[in-house]
């Protein structure tokens, strides 16, 4: 059964996202908004990487939101991709963190589905750090999060969340399209793209 800490969840979190997909700033307060929400229904579903993760969400997405105002130089950051460079490494310690933290909850908590629940993990917060610094890759590591979080999350009946992340996949492809576009606009000004309000 849905309840509704469940749908007040997912409410701040959609919203979040959708705005997070057309590039405004609005996507991170809302999002600490649902992550705090999130942090107490996975608690409650002994999805402890998932816990861990929401509380980063809400410490990384205040960094996230001074970023996009102010960048690393006192301007907006634009968006832009990822060097290839440092992302050749990103999938490989990605898969060996998963690892590592999935048989540290397997030995000393009965979480459930620690392997999959710690990728979820990992590779959300490779995502959340390519997207506070506004690069395109963001969605791509998006999408492989919630190809693993929506067989994940209707294994334990949050059925509602698991369809969510659904459309969340769907947002991410759509996200990464219009992303890609953004970075090739010529700037008539030369500034860098700002936030949408």
């Amino acid at each position: 059964m849905i309840g509704p800490l469940e749908l007040a969840a997912n409410a701040a979190a959609t919203i979040a996202i959708l705005l997070a997909g057309r590039n405004s700033i609005h996507t991170w307060w809302t999002g600490m908004l649902g992550c705090s929400l999130f942090t107490l229904l996975f608690f409650e579903s002994k999805l402890y990487a998932d816990v861990v993760l929401q509380v980063f969400f809400v410490v990384s997405s205040a960094v996230g939101w001074y970023r996009w105002l102010h960048g690393d130089r006192g301007e907006a950051l634009a968006v832009a991709p990822a060097d290839f460079r440092s992302l050749a490494w990103t999938v490989p310690a990605g898969l060996g963190a998963s690892l590592a933290y999935g048989a540290m909850l397997h030995y000393w908590t009965d979480a459930y589905a620690p392997f999959l629940d710690s990728a979820v993990l990992v590779f959300s917060v490779i995502a959340q750090l390519l997207l506070m610094g506004r690069r395109i890759e963001n969605w791509l590591f998006w999408l492989v999060v919630n190809s693993i979080a929506v067989p994940l999350y209707a294994s334990r009946g949050l059925y509602l969340t698991a369809g969510l992340y659904a459309v969340y996949w769907v947002n991410a492809l759509v996200a990464w399209r219009w992303w890609r576009a953004l970075a090739r606009r010529p700037q008539a000004d030369g500034q860098p793209q700002r936030a949408a309000a």
